[in-house]
């Protein structure tokens, strides 16, 4: 009886997202041509209402076509299943008969593959195929979606960084990044030298204090007459809350189904406008929430990042052979290689910046978080000097 294999993509969109759906696809169709695949829409929430598109036999052409496009091209979801909605997920993967089901996703996804596959008994094979910006998955280097992110990110504060020596005043980008600052140290990637912005990087690993980010941003402004910032949107104060909780009455906040804190609205940039405007009157200043913008930008797509997202699709199909199991992207020393790990390794965990990749008691990146960087998102510009 020939296999059936259903294939989903939860969590936010990428650049190359549909690179792993694809790679899985083709390599289907290579090692079992006669499997059924299923493309479940929006996610476990297409399992659960039956809600599929055919990709047995979409040509190989079109199906490379689709994998060059941003975006999730069979739909996301941020459901969260509990046990009664995984009931309902397993009875359908049950109903179409499905042997192995492949979810692409972050570290949610791979939460929810591990709570299917312990009440599935075993008779269908689940994998986790990695997909973030955020950089944040254990037992990963890196993760697809990231570089070319990455590359969007350096490649905004290079610009801006040029704006501002031409107008000089104080810039801050909102970046996304709710636990994890890997997206944000981004923007320095493509730093020419020292008096290259971003000067200052804050990130959801160490705790943000707005006097301080005040006094930093004066002595940068006296160094370089100008100044650069790059902010995470998860970035924390010392008691440990999100500087949005510590600004935004508790009625106003909003969560999404996994508990998470909307982060990047119009309030957090009011925040920073109002720390400026009160510690540093008359000082020109702009601050701009780079949002959905960088995680799939079709004009950054990174070659790197689209070849790894597909391969990580076709080694899970080999994972799907070996009983299922989280895809890691780690590097040997040379080049990156795929490694299938546990789920309960990933799911649900977070793999935070390490510390050393900033410098002590200064939020600037270090030696090491620079190498970290230009290994992945190397520098693709020459920009002449300019002569202010």
């Amino acid at each position: 009886m020939a296999a059936t294999f259903v294939i989903a993509q939860g969590g936010g969109p990428t650049a190359v997202i549909n690179q792993t759906m694809v790679g899985a696809v083709i390599e289907i169709q290579k090692r079992h041509p006669d499997a059924r695949i299923l493309g479940a829409r929006h996610g476990v929430r297409g399992i659960r209402d039956g809600d599929y598109v055919e990709l047995s036999d979409v040509p190989e052409e079109q199906l490379r076509r689709v994998g060059t496009t941003p975006g999730a091209a069979l739909g996301s979801t941020r459901d969260k299943p509990d046990a009664a909605y995984c009931e309902l997920v397993l009875a359908g993967l049950k109903k179409v008969g499905a042997d192995a089901f492949i979810y692409i996703g972050g570290n949610d996804t791979a939460g929810t593959q591990q709570i299917l596959a312990d009440a599935s008994g075993g008779s269908i094979s689940f994998v986790h195929a990695p997909k973030t910006i955020d950089n944040d998955l254990v037992e990963n280097d890196h993760t697809p979606g990231f570089i070319s992110a990455g590359e969007f990110v350096a490649g905004a504060f290079l610009s801006v960084d040029l704006d501002f020596r031409a107008l000089p005043g104080v810039y801050v980008g909102i970046v996304m990044g709710r636990h994890a600052g890997f997206l944000t140290a981004a923007a320095a990637a493509w730093r020419d030298d020292e008096d290259s912005g971003p000067h200052l990087i804050y990130v959801p690993e160490r705790a943000f204090s707005v006097p301080r980010f005040i006094d930093d941003v004066r002595a940068t402004l006296g160094r370089y007459k100008r100044c650069i910032v790059a902010v995470s949107e998860g970035v924390s104060t010392a008691d440990g809350k999100s500087l949005v909780e510590s600004i935004v009455p508790p009625d106003r906040l909003e969560r999404d189904a996994h508990g998470n804190l909307k982060l990047s609205g119009g309030d957090l940039g009011l925040a920073f406008e109002h720390a400026l405007r009160d510690g540093l009157p008359g000082t020109r200043a702009r601050v701009d929430a780079l949002g959905y913008m960088p995680r799939g930008y079709i004009g950054a797509i990174n070659d790197t990042d689209s070849h790894e997202a597909f391969n990580a699709g076709a080694f899970a199909v080999e994972a799907a052979a070996q009983g299922g199991g989280s895809v890691a992207l780690q590097f040997d020393g040379n080049k990156t290689v795929m490694k299938l790990v546990p789920l309960s390794a990933v799911a649900g965990k977070t793999r935070h910046m390490p510390d050393d990749f900033l410098k002590p008691d200064i939020n600037e990146l270090s030696d090491k978080g620079i190498a970290y960087l230009n290994r992945l998102v190397p520098g693709k510009y020459q920009v002449g000097k300019p002569f202010v």
